[in-house]
């Protein structure tokens, strides 16, 4: 097999920063890929909370020039000093990247989004030079990197330096498209003729997703069943014709999850060590995990963990309103999350008044995240709609039984459990309504009085195994079939 060169961009990666999946998809698949034997290296801003991590960093001595806005910036480039493959780099720019949070507030997005990511989107290929690392693929990751593959079939179409370079674009969510004023295409410095409706114009704005999706060789998303649902006009969000246009180009390949870390056999955060074979210690988990939130409930009572970013995406609208029937039913329920202001203020204000029932931190805390995989004994994701979904498979491996609706990945994951064949490995609902979510917990919550039978689904999902090697081959294809339209 041939060993490639590829560089793999986004916007966040795990540890360096994080909001989302995509920064664990950042660190994970690209470790995966560098494991097969090709060289990997990742491209990411310089946030606050890489320049105040405990990371150990060095800098290219020569500087980044970019051009942005009628000026010649020049910045530093760092990379990280471990010296394993994937290397990565980090693009400094303290005016753009140098703040507490990656994309805004919970009162909203920074108004110049627009001129960070261009600015980021430039010194993707910049750095490739600078570097001296010529990729065979770039691979690039949501809106954020999505007009590298724009500038490299325009500004840099007649480099010889890229003449051989193919482009991957993952769209990782598609309700985040990056749509900005047309003012923007001057700043980008793109030809005119790329404001049109066969480039980047969307009902009179520059839609940065649009670019990444027309101008990228391969386009892949992070299951089979999202790839399928956003060429549809209910999960397109305005796209779906532009995808359709593309639909032989579209793959879905179900994201992986790093077992070195979520895999309750290792796992260094949690009370106590545990595996199919033996799942006591799961037990002193979840003691721990009331104990933490101050419930009022015996071990026996169910814990359902929630782990999610607080969005309308991830149906905090019909939990909020299923919140009540929830507290009636015999079980508790811990959240973890920080996300829109609406949903931050209204489940503080649930977790008061059903204080002792329901544990909420509204926070990003990454061993707390641990504890409620490992000491809760089901998961719900009620989400509007999921295009791949992580916690899902960590929870498989925990023992933690997932509750979701039948979406994205959620549905390519989940297999309905069947008491009378004792097959499958959560629950799932249709749906998207309290009732349906409600009806859910209820099945789950019955299935739970019976221990044997919740012992066989508990084996059932810890014997999963959605391990990144087999996405990573997957990728591996997909960069071949590109590289072979040369």
């Amino acid at each position: 097999m041939r060993k490639l060169k590829i560089l793999f961009a986004s916007s966040e990666v795990t540890p360096f920063a994080k909001t989302g999946g995509l920064a664990d998809v950042s660190a994970s698949l690209p470790a995966a890929i560098a494991s097969l034997g090709h060289q990997v290296r990742v491209i990411m801003p310089m946030y606050r909370s890489v320049m105040k991590g405990n990371f150990k960093l060095r800098s290219l001595e020569k500087s980044l020039d970019l051009s942005h806005r009628g000026r010649l910036i020049k910045d530093k480039v760092f990379y990280s000093e471990t010296g394993r493959n994937p290397l990565i780099y980090f693009i400094k720019r303290d005016e753009f990247f140098d703040r507490d949070m990656l994309y805004g507030t919970s009162k909203g997005d920074y108004p110049d989004n627009a001129d960070r990511f261009i600015f980021f989107s430039k010194g993707i290929l910049n750095l490739c030079k600078l570097a001296g690392f010529q990729p065979d693929v770039i691979h690039c990751n949501d809106w954020q990197t999505s007009l590298a593959p724009v500038y490299l079939k325009s500004l840099y179409k007649n480099d010889p330096f890229f003449c051989n370079a193919r482009t991957i674009f993952t769209i990782h969510n598609l309700a985040y498209q990056g749509v900005f004023p047309e003012q923007y295409m001057a700043v980008s410095e793109l030809p005119p003729e790329f404001f049109s409706i066969k480039g980047l114009e969307y009902y009179g704005k520059i839609n940065f997703m649009k670019g990444g999706i027309l101008f990228s060789d391969i386009i892949t998303t992070v299951s089979g069943k999202y790839a399928r649902e956003i060429q549809t006009s209910e999960y397109g969000y305005g796209l779906d014709g532009v995808l359709r246009e593309r639909s032989n180009d579209i793959y879905g390949v179900l994201n992986g999850v790093d077992y070195t870390e979520w895999s309750p056999e290792t796992d260094s955060h949690i009370a106590a060590n545990y595996n199919p074979e033996d799942i006591s210690g799961k037990r002193n988990c979840k003691e721990e995990l009331i104990e933490i939130f101050e419930l009022e409930g015996s071990v026996k009572t169910p814990v359902i963990g929630i782990i999610s970013r607080l969005a309308d995406q991830k149906g905090f609208d019909i939990l909020a309103n299923a919140m009540d029937e929830l507290m009636r039913m015999k079980l508790l329920l811990v959240l973890l999350g920080k996300g829109d202001e609406k949903y931050e203020e209204k489940f503080s204000e649930l977790g008061k008044k059903y204080k002792g029932r329901l544990g909420v931190k509204i926070a990003f805390d990454t061993v707390l995240a641990h504890k409620i995989e490992a000491g809760s004994d089901m998961f719900l994701m009620p989400s509007r709609y999921e295009p791949c979904g992580l916690n899902q498979m960590y929870s498989l491996k925990y023992g933690t039984i997932p509750i979701v609706r039948a979406t994205g990945g959620l549905e390519d994951t989940i297999k309905e459990f069947d008491p009378e064949t004792e097959k499958g490995n959560g629950f799932k609902f249709a749906e998207y309504s309290p009732r349906a979510m409600v009806t859910g917990v209820k099945k789950a919550s019955e299935a739970y009085q019976n221990r044997d039978l919740w012992l066989r689904l508990m084996r059932n999902a810890m014997k999963e195994d959605f391990s990144w090697k087999t996405s990573a081959l997957k990728y591996i294809d997909i960069y071949n079939k590109a590289l072979n339209r040369i």
